[in-house]
């Protein structure tokens, strides 16, 4: 096997692991509804925590980030033993992880229409740049507590992501153009992921943590 089929391979399985979509299946186990029909609208965890509960939606965020996490372990522990592909690591982690926040995103399971994939990206971040991660989470943190808007702390924490990794990458003087390219298409497509939501913020009809109703 090529190092180019090893790294196919590991973007299919990434694609099939961020595909389970967690939230759709808690609720249908535990309520016996679809979660696509209620609050948001949204499979993610945000939206499992606002309709099921916590007791219900704070594992399905853990199941959402371990299924971005998982892959790219598996493929970095694959990927050493395929002749040629050591040197691959990076690359195959970062295409491990886009597939895995892609099949997030657009689920085969559910017509190709997912989550915003942000646990996962998470998940992803903690596999391939656990620093990155640490940064956007800070962000992340910075924006929800003083707006309360999750959807807001999200897309911040995506350029907060994608600046950590420029700022440690300048700092190094070590480029990564992979990486600092997945850094930026994350933060992008977690943007255009949530862009209901930027206009219900712009409208102040968006709900804040705590509100049981979606606006």
């Amino acid at each position: 096997m090529t190092p180019f089929q090893a790294i196919l391979l590991c973007a299919l399985g990434g694609y099939v692991s961020g595909a389970t979509p967690f939230g759709y299946i808690a609720g249908k186990l535990t309520r016996g509804i679809d979660i696509r029909q209620h609050g948001s609208g949204n499979i993610g965890a945000t939206n499992a925590i606002r309709v099921l509960g916590k007791p219900i939606g704070i594992p399905v965020f853990i199941l959402d980030f371990l299924k971005g996490w998982l892959p790219i372990w598996l493929a970095k522990a694959w990927l050493v033993t395929i002749p040629g592909a050591e040197n691959l690591l990076s690359t195959g982690a970062v295409v491990t992880g886009l597939a895995a926040v892609l099949g997030h995103m657009f689920t085969f399971w559910l017509s190709f229409k997912g989550g915003k994939g942000v646990a996962t990206t998470g998940g992803v971040l903690l596999g391939i740049a656990p620093i990155a991660m640490i940064g956007g989470l800070a962000v992340w943190l910075l924006f929800f507590f003083t707006t309360r808007y999750v959807s807001l702390a999200s897309m911040m924490s995506g350029v907060g992501v994608a600046a950590t990794m420029l700022i440690q990458m300048g700092r190094s003087g070590q480029w990564d153009p992979v990486m600092l390219g997945f850094g930026v298409l994350v933060m992008l497509l977690v943007i255009v992921r949530h862009k209901a939501n930027i206009g219900r913020i712009i409208a102040g009809t968006e709900p804040k943590a705590g509100q049981k109703k979606a606006g």
